[in-house]
């Protein structure tokens, strides 16, 4: 969920999301497949996403384009999550010190509900964070038996609030390979970003 609160906006996007790690790498799509907007009725949404530890992928088949972004130089891998945490930090997926350098931690609450135990914990960037100019506050539920997020909240510094909520997480499964493969659909564009050229 994506809100705009001083233009009284909503986008909700609803999807999949699928990570295997590897010895040498790791993988992450993401398949949007739904778009609400504010009152509107849910409607048809297909849009991409494709992480090979070096490329960044995006098919959007709204405007029939592909764009790719080199994140590691050739030869080079990074996790898909150190990607992630380049602008958005996760708990489970970083290391606590290096959480607590760059925020202020705070335990809100512990509940119980049928769907398991869950913590409530509420980041908030110290002066000196690579975090600082970007967010205000990030609210954090995480599920204390898989020690994964189950919701994130956060404001940024422009008052937009975004919301990520993962239901339904299978752990341990082998995922086919077949599902990080992607093909660029015919009539597509295709833009390449290389990271000498950023």
């Amino acid at each position: 969920m994506f809100e705009q609160p001083l233009f009284e906006s909503k986008a909700l996007r609803q999807g999949d999301l699928y990570y295997q790690k590897e010895k040498d790498k790791s993988l992450l799509r993401i398949n949007f497949r739904t778009l609400k907007e504010d009152n509107d009725p849910q409607k048809e949404y297909r849009d991409e996403y494709i992480f090979d530890g070096r490329w960044l992928t995006r098919i959007d088949y709204q405007v029939k384009q592909v764009k790719r972004d080199e994140q590691a130089g050739e030869g080079e891998q990074i996790d898909a999550f150190e990607l992630v945490r380049r602008s958005f930090p996760i708990i489970g997926f970083d290391k606590v010190e290096e959480l607590e350098e760059q925020f202020d931690i705070a335990f809100v609450e512990q509940s119980s509900t049928k769907a398991g135990d869950f913590a409530k914990l509420n980041l908030k960037p110290k002066a000196d964070s690579e975090y600082a100019d970007d967010y205000v506050s990030i609210d954090m539920v995480i599920d204390t038996e898989l020690y994964l997020p189950s919701k994130i909240k956060a404001e940024n510094t422009e008052q937009d609030i975004y919301t990520l909520e993962f239901s339904r997480p299978v752990i341990n499964k082998k995922i086919d390979k077949t599902v990080f493969e992607y093909r660029i659909p015919k009539g597509f564009t295709v833009d390449t970003s290389l990271i000498e050229g950023k």
